[in-house]
């Protein structure tokens, strides 16, 4: 540890600024502790280096959750976007899930700005190569200049950065995302403080010129007409959308990469890491699925001031050469200019089974690590822990229990539980799928199911808390209006008959008529008179999807409850597993490695059976006979 000099003392010290570090250190600050975030480079503050887009499929809902928390990547991408989409909607709210465009430079200025001008933090350029720890407590960090900076607790957010290594073809070499130099020497120190260590890769395509591009041959995809804010904070925005454009791999494509197959870094065994598997390389699609004759591309803007386009969904390794070759098989690409090649890139990450759930490190006090240092891909996974982090480095500060939200919470829940409890072989991705009450935790109610949990914590504005009580309030007034509202047969029936919607004999009310699935909340307004002329959209919106899937709702409410109460019975970190008589040596040994905080975790231990759950719920219960009665 090589200390040439003081650089102060702070309360709370990030490593790094990407979008797990922006949040860490943004929530730390706002809960009034001095802070400071360190980064390689000031230029990579909030980067995008791959796709320059926020939200998703599943995605979407975390950025919101994030929002309604008090987070800042909702508001920032609402300065910043050039593009915006709702995806899903053929399908159910549950998976709605909305995806914005960003111009990227302006995403990486509008929260470098934020950061400068937040009240509490210090944004400062440097590489940290050391921690500081004493009788296993971070009492700090130490740069790559020697400056020893000393803080109560650290948060290491690196990002894909830990020895990082590029590979385009046969050649490779240490480097971060964007040529950005990588972190040489910080893994070296967390494998010497017991930190289990793997390899992980991603990648990310090429950039084209958009002037040698004939979109003439491509498909428009255009913005949606009404835009849908991610922070909650906007009620609406209005800005001239840029294009995006659909196109598709030819035979020919398939042709050049299977000519070179062999020359890929991936398929020369040149990376032995694991990468994302719902983002495979071009490459990879061509050889698992053969069968299909073409995979679409799109072509996507990076920005209003630059003429680089993201070639979504041609991520590859094979050498530059071959990708000019490969790139101008695909329709309207033909003339293309390549601007900078596809890379593939490996880094080092955690074994997220080694954190607590508040993201604390379990064997280091007051280490905590966020983002795809933890395991998870994605600007919007990594946002989310950062903010988990940085709450509970403070409420750890604070000596107050940890925040940690539950599977039936929030799909941040999911996303922490699944990494510190399940672990990951891969970049673990964000989807809907993986959330199992995702009726529940739909994007469009994030603010009502968070907003009061943020506020709480000391996150949440009064501004933004009142206006989600005005929400809430009109909400349920609305409910109470429109089942108390009934229309005639004379009334209703010419709406209905138009509808094709079978007819009433009697008087219903709004709310039963709601029930109807050709029946809208905007439909009705032509026979509803007494509607308030001031209701929020977003709380009519609430009415209608709570009233049409109410059966839903409720069935899934009640698998909560059983879920709930399994989460309910705790277990004890000094638990010795292995004298626990009946359960199996695999169980034994993940739940003395993991060591879940309840049951219910206990139960989602890959390797724990349900009949070692019922050894477990026995012994709980002889433990507390044992005690009289009492948990």
């Amino acid at each position: 540890m090589n200390i040439r000099y003081d650089g102060g003392k702070y309360d709370v010290v990030v490593v790094g600024a990407g979008h797990a570090g922006c949040e860490a250190a943004l929530a730390a600050a706002r809960m009034g502790y001095k802070t400071l975030i360190l980064t390689i480079t000031l230029d990579a503050v909030a980067m995008l280096p791959c796709n320059p887009s926020i939200g998703g499929t599943g995605k979407g809902h975390l950025v919101r959750e994030i929002d309604a928390l008090g987070g800042e990547m909702g508001i920032n991408i609402d300065k910043s976007f050039i593009q915006s989409k709702m995806l899903n909607t053929a399908k159910g709210p549950a998976v709605h899930s909305l995806r914005t465009q960003a111009d990227k430079l302006k995403y990486h200025i509008e929260m470098k700005k934020t950061l400068e001008n937040q009240m509490n933090l210090t944004l400062k350029q440097g590489e940290v190569v050391d921690l500081i720890v004493e009788e296993n407590t971070v009492k700090g960090v130490v740069t790559r200049t020697g400056a020893a900076y000393h803080s109560d607790v650290v948060i290491v957010a690196t990002g894909v950065y830990l020895r990082s290594k590029i590979y385009i073809g046969e050649i490779n070499y240490e480097s971060g995302p964007n040529e950005l130099s990588p972190a040489r020497y910080l893994s070296e120190k967390l494998t010497a403080l017991g930190c289990n260590m793997r390899r992980f890769k991603t990648g990310t395509p090429a950039r084209i010129h958009k002037d040698t591009i004939d979109f003439s041959q491509m498909d428009i995809h255009e913005g949606d007409e009404e835009v849908v804010p991610f922070s909650f904070l906007n009620d609406k925005i209005e800005i001239k959308q840029e294009l995006c454009w659909l196109t598709r791999t030819t035979e020919e494509t398939h042709k050049v990469i299977m000519e070179n197959i062999n020359r890929s870094a991936m398929y020369r065994g040149d990376m032995e890491s694991i990468g994302p598997r719902y983002c495979p390389s071009i490459e990879d699609k061509i050889v698992r699925f053969k069968d299909k004759q073409s995979h679409q591309l799109f072509i996507e803007p990076e920005g209003l001031d630059t003429k680089e386009m993201y070639l979504q969904g041609m991520s590859t390794s094979l050498p530059e050469e071959v990708q000019e070759v490969m790139i101008k098989t695909v329709k309207g690409l033909e003339n293309v200019k390549v601007m900078r090649p596809a890379y593939a890139i490996e880094y080092d990450c955690i074994d997220p089974t080694q954190l607590k759930p508040s993201l604390e490190i379990k064997h280091i006090n007051n280490l905590f690590s966020a983002g795809q240092f933890n395991g998870s891909s994605g600007y919007e996974e990594a946002a989310a822990q950062g903010l988990m982090a940085g709450i509970n480095a403070v409420l750890k500060l604070q000596g107050k229990e940890p925040f940690v939200l539950d599977r039936s919470e929030a799909y941040i829940g999911v996303l922490i539980d699944d990494l510190v409890t399940k672990g990951t072989n891969e970049p673990y991705r964000m989807m809907t799928s993986r959330a199992e009450y995702r009726l529940i935790l739909r994007q469009d109610n994030a603010d009502l199911r968070l907003t009061p949990k943020g506020y709480e914590i000391g996150l949440v504005t009064q501004e933004r808390y009142e206006k989600h009580l005005r929400k809430k309030q009109q909400i349920e007034e609305e409910m109470e209006r429109l089942k108390k509202t009934n229309i005639s047969p004379d009334v209703g029936n010419p709406l209905l008959a138009s509808l094709n919607s079978s007819l009433i004999k009697a008087g219903v009310s709004l709310y039963d008529l709601l029930k109807r699935p050709e029946v809208s909340y905007e439909m009705l307004k032509t026979i509803d008179t007494t509607r308030p002329k001031d209701i929020m959209k977003d709380a009519a919106n609430q009415c209608e999807i709570v009233i049409k899937y109410e059966g839903y709702i409720d069935k899934q409410l009640k698998q909560i409850d059983q879920f709930k109460k399994l989460e309910s019975r705790k277990l004890y970190e000094d638990i010795n597993y292995n004298d626990i008589d009946g359960l199996r040596l695999e169980a034994r040994q993940k739940l003395n490695s993991i060591k879940p905080l309840s049951v219910g975790q206990a139960s989602r231990i890959s390797g724990v059976s349900p009949a070692d759950i019922s050894v477990l719920l026995v012994y709980l219960e002889q433990k507390r006979r044992q005690k009289g009665g009492k948990e």
